[in-house]
């Protein structure tokens, strides 16, 4: 009875393994694009031992690229104020040092800009503030090396918000299979019942068929007796009657 809206119980084991084998292999490219250098199997074995936890996975594998104290933010080195200038030797087209040509630091992450727009005025700002051709060159240097790690850590931050979604949903839907997988699974149980019930019924109607086919030749029998008796009593009353002397006693 409900064949017309629910799988098989295979369909939904299939549709399950489906599920689970699509969230492991969205993790594995998840933390694969977080560091796409290095070992894939690597990277499926920190999965593995962290019970496919993204966060957990990833910090063990920034402590295994960079060690325990870079890895959580300390550094043993002095620090380079961000927003500072670091002077930069160049080579001229002879190979001879050109002057130290001071190049302003990439802003901090909280301060790069959030659209192309201000991306333009950024370069705009530091090709005016230029001091000479090497000093430009320095400068966008610098600058195309932020926008590129920008680019990265949005796509990834991008990439792990949708994964996040997807998880989601994905739970949503195995639970919904799940509860579907239950009432199924009840009404199996019910649909076998009554077909116990009725497999009781049929063996006790092809019992009492075959009562009634005893009873019928039972019948057939006795009438053929009957039949018999009835027909010895006519002839012996015939016999009687004609007996000299034999008169009905009615007749005294």
């Amino acid at each position: 009875m409900y064949s017309h809206f629910v799988c098989s119980p295979a369909l939904r084991l299939h549709l399950l393994r489906l599920l689970v084998s699509l969230r492991q292999h969205r993790l594995f490219w998840l933390t694969e694009a977080l560091f796409p250098h290095m070992d894939p199997g690597l990277l499926e074995r920190a999965l593995l031992e962290c019970a496919n936890d993204v966060d957990i996975a990833t910090k063990r594998l920034q402590e295994l690229c960079l060690g325990p104290a870079e890895a959580t933010g300390e550094k043993s080195g002095p620090v380079e104020e961000v927003g500072t200038t670091a002077q930069l030797g160049t080579l001229t087209n002879d190979g001879e040092a050109a002057a130290t040509v001071p190049v302003q630091n990439p802003p901090a992450p909280e301060n790069l800009p959030v659209d192309g727009a201000h991306w333009v005025d950024l370069f705009l700002r530091e090709m005016m503030s230029c001091t000479s051709m090497d000093d430009a060159k320095a400068r966008a240097s610098r600058l195309l090396e932020v926008l590129r790690k920008s680019i990265s850590r949005s796509a990834a931050e991008e990439a792990a918000q949708s994964f996040h979604k997807e998880n989601i949903m994905l739970k949503e839907q195995i639970e919904v299979l799940i509860h579907e997988n239950t009432v199924l699974k009840r009404a199996v149980v019910i649909q076998h019942e009554r077909q116990k019930d009725l497999d009781d019924k049929n063996h006790e109607l092809q019992h009492l068929r075959q009562l009634v086919s005893q009873y019928q030749e039972q019948l057939r029998t006795l009438e053929v007796n009957n039949y018999g008796l009835m027909m010895h009593l006519r002839q012996a009353q015939q016999n009687n009657s004609s007996i000299p002397g034999c008169f009905h006693p009615d007749v005294f």
